[in-house]
């Protein structure tokens, strides 16, 4: 910035304006003929005009802003209510077939999961269900490294063969532990949407969702030697 040959530092000026917020009051004239660029056409404004345009553009900006938080308010009301019912129609089960049943139909119905595959270990059933076939010793081991559900675009070979003749057409996958003191199994739930499990994603409904199927499915573990079920 220069002004009659003397080169001033926009920096200096700056600061000046800030040591000194009387400026303006004693030079309010001045504010009337301050003229800057417009961002969007290249004409001059009065510097009033342009307060009003970046007042306005911030306030787009925070209305924006809560409408997401809106949005994020009434997405997690609506997935709270559905593990409620879940838990719900839980409880109501009487064996472990039915559960079996319900809960495949309660994620693809209610949550609006395409695919889901689940296998359970050290749980004695008759007549035994496909969720208790065989388990590898590498999957069994992959449930009882995580910490907390897995979300991602890839699983292993045997856990996507669960999902049976589609499992080429999945794209992304949702793995979740079952345990309780110790683990007994694992809920995979698979979408064609590369974006439906992203790696990235939150995992607090899928952690809860785990435990629910855990807590109801623990119930049919063999006795533990104190008269009853591992709790």
């Amino acid at each position: 910035m220069e002004t009659k040959g003397v080169k001033l530092d926009p920096e200096e000026v700056v600061r000046y304006l800030q040591e000194h917020p009387q400026f303006f009051d004693e030079h309010a004239g001045i504010l009337a003929e301050i003229r800057i660029p417009c961002r969007h056409d290249g004409r001059t404004i009065p510097i009033s005009e342009r307060q009003v345009a970046v007042l306005r553009d911030k306030n787009h900006i925070l209305q924006d802003r809560l409408a997401e938080l809106i949005r994020f308010g009434e997405e997690n009301d609506t997935l709270g209510q559905k593990l409620h019912r879940l838990a719900i129609m839980l409880l109501g089960c009487t064996c472990l077939g039915d559960l079996l049943q319900r809960l495949d139909s309660h994620l693809r119905g209610e949550f609006l999961i395409p695919h889901v595959t689940l296998r359970l270990w050290d749980i004695v059933a008759d007549p035994a269900p496909p969720e208790l076939a065989p388990v590898s010793p590498s999957a069994r081991t992959l449930a009882e490294d995580l910490l907390q559900p897995r979300c991602g675009h890839h699983v292993p070979d045997e856990i996507r063969n669960w999902f049976g003749t589609g499992a080429g057409h999945l794209r992304s996958f949702a793995t979740i532990p079952l345990r309780r003191q110790r683990t007994f199994g694992l809920l995979v739930l698979g979408s064609e949407d590369p974006q439906r499990f992203y790696p990235e994603m939150g995992t607090l409904y899928l952690t809860r969702l785990g435990e629910l199927v855990s807590a109801a499915s623990v119930r049919y573990r063999p006795s533990t030697g104190n008269g009853g079920t591992e709790a």
